[in-house]
This record gives structure tokens, C-alpha cells and sequence, in this order.
């Protein structure tokens, strides 16, 4: 028996969800999310920005969803198959729409909507080209299912789309924000050596960035490939993204494991390459710092020596993120050592391996289960909250410390303004290091005291460069306190809906 339209139409506005299938690599992926249809079968669900999911959700063609109607008679039972294409949504009057129906169904886009912060949310729709309605008891004697088609939303392969899908994955596979890492050191060890002797090659800055920058890329990429192999990321549930947990880009079919580990080796070559033509430019100090991070990056999850299982994997970042990247960039712009690099960067590199430190508490289960025993898993995290505590006050204490004995430019006492970010993360810390969802203010305003310091300490050296009056100092520090409140604020909102989300993250019904 072949049903009508209306019949179709009437079932899926009596259903809050259905199963999204999507292909990804050389499988299938399902999940739960509500959703709204129009009139014309097309429909809309919603999903926080960025997410990789989201991606994998639009990078086949085809995507299916079915949704099941349970009746007390399980031959009363239906449920309709809609196979289409996936797309996001860019009118703003058709995402108000489609978010306005979806607050009805769910409980996350409501209260985003009453909280004003449905910019944080991706709208998808997705277009039909078949429609089938099925009725158990009609299955049962044979009949066929009902099968509305739509030819006109037939596509042929658009081989340039597919090219900027694939950038779109590699950008977030190099996980692009966190090369601050390298930016801070790099820019806080040329400033030092403009502050201190006048000399600034830009030429020679620009190869150091890039060579730092390379050498990062490649210590993310080659990460993700080995904890592949390691089945760490496959393992990880309680990951927050983008905090911990990798890019997911493999898990999530959208990169290949061995276009991973080609882009890891792309970007290693070069990293070394601009390393060796700057070891031939400025001395062999250049090559021992420049072996120092390769082999720190390029092991730091693999054998023979997996430095991240040993236990020293943070200690490394730290040297290598911190202090050798500043030293270096110093040494490239002069060809001599100082104390003042030394010094300087010496909160950068405890900021950055509180970083990674924080980050590791999600991690926990997983990195524990295949044996890979950072600081957080050997110490358990009721334990490592303490090592935080000690890098997050060390970074101040190191502050004060290089002020007082004239290693530091009295502007660098400026960070002292980031402290309350520091308490507000540690109190985090201490509270929920066991529970993912409710750290991530503090995995965010970790990174957001190492970059506002960081930035801090590369402008405190500037300003002595050019003997700044002291109107100036003011201004700065005007701008330095308006930017810390904005970021605190920003943090607050973030924490907010991750709590949201939380509320409803045991149902395995997404957004």
C-alpha cells in the first residue's frame, strides 16, 4: 500500500530525533540528533561550530537518517529512511527558522536560544533525494515501502568542493591555535635580542618562525599518527575538544592514517631543511638546539623512546616551547648567549607545560589503558592537581623573581594582572579534575594566561627598546586589563554552555 505525503510528513512531526549515518573512511558512523523538517522533507539539525563531527557529517554525498515511531503495537510501528545531501546552512532567515523549530525539540538549542548564543552553533540541512516510509505490519506481509524521490536533487562529484573539504580537514588536523607555543618564544627571544643590542634581521626572523612553526606542525601531526597506532585517540571518551583528545581526524574518517603521517614527515623536512640552510647561516649552536626538537617532537609519542610514556614528555615541551625556542631565536638575531633569554622565558615555559599538563587530566582513562604514563597518569589526578598548582604559582613567583633582579623589564610585572585567571584555573583544578566537562575553564584560561603573558613579556622588552614614557605604561596596561575582562567574560560563557551540554550528554542524543 502506497501512503501519501501528508501520512510521511505527519510522523516526522511527532518525532523529537533520529539516527544520522554518514560514511566515514571505510565506515559507518551513527549518532542521535534532533531534528526539523519542512514541508518539502528537507531537514535541519544543529551541532556546536567547529566540531569535527561536523564535518564528517557533511564529507560524503550521502547522508541517512531514519526515524523510528514505537506505537503499543509493534505492528503499528513505522519509520521513514530520508537519504540526501548535507550542507550548512548561511541565510541568516532560514537558520533563525530552522533553530526556532529545532528549540522545540531540543532542550541545548532551547537554552542556547534563550541565553543568546546560538552563534555558537552550526545549522545543517540536508536535502532529500529519496524518502521511504515503512510500516512493520506492512513489512511483515511484503508490501514495498512507500519511496518518494526527488531526481532534481541528484549532484554530480564537484571535484573543487572536495578540495576544500580537504583543506578544511588539514586545517584542523595542525590544530592552528595552539602554534602559539612557538609564536610567543620565538617572538619573546628576537625582542630580547633587539632590546638588549639593537640588532633585528628580518630575514633571519622569519626563518626562525618558519622552521619553529614547521617543526610544531610536524610534532602534531606525527602525534596523531602514532597515537593511532597506539589505539589511544580511538579509545578516548572523555575528551574535550579542542583541549585533549587529538584532531580525531583518522577516528573520524575525514584523513587518511597514511596522509597523516606524510603531511608529519612533509612538515619535518621543512622544518630541518630551514634549520640546516640556518645552522650554515649562523653556527652549529643552531644544530644542537635544532636536534634537541626534532628528536623531542618526532619521539614524543613514538619508539624507541616515547618520551610521553616516560614521563618527561612535559618537561620536554616546556625546555623546547619555552626556553631553546627563545635562546634560539636570540642566538639566530646575534650569534651570542645571554642570561636575560634564559630568564624570560622561563614562566612561557612553565605556562606552556602547565598546557599540556591540564590537558592530560581528560586523557587519563585512555592514555592509562595503552600504557602511555604521563605525569597526570603516574601521579593519578587527585595528585598531579598539585603539580599544577606548583607550575601555575612558580610562572608568578619566576615574574617577580626576574623583575627584582633586573633580568626583566618592570613592564613584564604586568602579567601580575592574569592572576586571577591563574587562582580561578586552579580552584577548577582542584574541584573537578576527575570530571572533563566541568575543566575545561581551566584548560581554557591556562592557554589564556600563557598567551596574554607571553604577549606581556615580547611587549615589556619592546617598550624597553624604545624607552615608552610612562603615559604609555598606562595606556597599555588600560588595554592589557580590558582584554583580560573580555576573556574572562568569553571563558564564563564557554563554561556555560559546556555545562549545558553536559546536562545532556549521558542521553547519546546530540543537539
Amino acid at each position: 500500500m502506497q501512503h501519501d505525503k501528508d501520512k510521511i510528513l505527519s510522523v516526522l512531526k511527532n518525532v523529537d530525533y533520529a539516527v544520522v549515518a554518514t560514511v566515514s573512511g571505510v565506515d559507518i558512523r551513527t549518532r542521535m540528533m534532533h531534528f526539523w523538517n519542512d514541508e518539502n522533507f528537507n531537514v535541519y539539525l544543529a551541532s556546536m561550530k567547529g566540531d569535527p563531527k561536523t564535518l564528517q557529517l557533511i564529507e560524503n554525498p550521502s547522508v541517512s537518517l531514519l526515524v523510528f515511531k514505537h506505537e503499543n503495537d509493534i505492528s503499528d510501528s513505522t519509520e521513514v529512511e530520508i537519504i540526501g545531501r548535507a550542507f550548512f546552512v548561511k541565510d541568516k532567515n532560514e537558520r533563525s527558522k530552522a533553530f526556532e523549530e529545532l528549540s522545540k525539540k531540543s532542550p541545548v538549542v532551547k537554552h542556547l536560544k534563550e541565553t543568546g548564543n546560538l552563534n555558537v552553533l552550526d545549522c545543517i540541512k540536508i536535502i532529500p533525494v529519496e524518502v521511504k516510509y515503512r510500516i512493520f505490519r506492512e513489512i511483515v506481509k511484503g508490501d514495498p515501502p512507500t519511496i518518494i524521490e526527488f531526481p532534481q536533487n541528484e549532484a554530480a562529484v564537484n571535484e573543487f568542493a572536495q578540495l576544500k573539504r580537504k583543506i578544511k580537514h588539514w586545517i584542523m588536523e595542525l590544530r592552528a591555535p595552539f602554534l602559539t607555543a612557538t609564536i610567543i618564544p620565538i617572538l619573546l627571544g628576537t625582542s630580547i635580542a633587539w632590546a638588549k643590542t639593537g640588532i633585528f634581521d628580518p630575514w633571519l626572523f622569519l626563518l626562525t618562525f618558519l622552521a619553529g612553526i614547521f617543526l610544531h606542525l610536524g610534532t602534531n601531526v606525527i602525534n596523531d599518527y602514532f597515537d593511532y597506532k597506539s589505539g589511544n585517540d580511538e579509545i578516548n571518551r572523555e575528551f574535550v575538544r579542542p583541549f585533549s583528545g587529538g584532531s580525531r581526524m583518522i577516528q573520524l574518517g575525514l584523513l587518511t592514517p597514511s596522509e597523516v603521517l606524510s603531511g608529519a614527515i612533509f612538515f619535518f623536512i621543512l622544518g630541518i631543511s630551514i634549520g640546516l640552510y640556518l645552522v650554515w647561516l649562523r653556527g652549529w649552536i643552531i644544530l644542537l638546539l635544532g636536534i634537541i626538537g626534532v628528536v623531542s617532537g618526532l619521539f614524543y609519542t613514538s619508539y624507541p623512546f616515547s618520551w610521553a610514556s616516560l614521563g618527561v614528555g612535559e618537561t620536554l615541551v616546556g625546555v623546547n616551547f619555552g626556553v631553546l625556542m627563545s635562546l634560539g631565536a636570540y642566538y639566530v638575531q646575534t650569534q651570542s648567549t645571554a642570561i636575560e633569554p634564559l630568564v624570560a622565558s622561563i614562566p612561557v615555559a612553565l605556562l606552556i607545560t602547565a598546557v599540556l599538563y591540564v590537558n592530560e587530566f581528560p586523557d587519563y582513562n585512555a592514555d592509562k589503558t595503552v600504557g602511555k604514563s604521563t605525569l597526570v597518569v603516574r601521579l593519578g589526578r587527585e595528585k598531579a592537581t598539585w603539580g599544577y598548582l606548583i607550575l601555575m604559582a612558580t610562572t608568578y613567583i619566576s615574574i617577580l623573581l626576574g623583575v627584582l633582579n633586573g633580568l626583566m623589564p618592570i613592564f613584564s610585572l604586568m602579567g601580575i594582572i592574569t592572576l586571577p585567571l591563574a587562582i580561578k584555573a586552579i580552584k577548577c583544578v582542584l574541584k573537578y579534575h576527575s570530571s572533563s566537562f566541568d575543566l575545561v575553564p581551566a584548560n581554557a584560561l591556562t592557554i589564556t594566561c600563557h598567551a596574554l603573558i607571553g604577549s606581556i613579556l615580547f611587549l615589556g622588552y619592546i617598550i624597553e627598546g624604545i624607552n615608552i614614557q610612562i603615559l604609555s605604561y598606562l595606556v597599555l596596561i588600560g588595554i592589557y586589563t580590558f582584554l583580560t575582562i573580555h576573556i574572562y567574560r568569553a571563558v564564563e560563557r564557554r563554561k556555560n554552555i559546556a555545562s549545558t551540554l553536559k546536562k545532556y550528554h549521558k542521553t547519546g542524543i546530540g543537539l
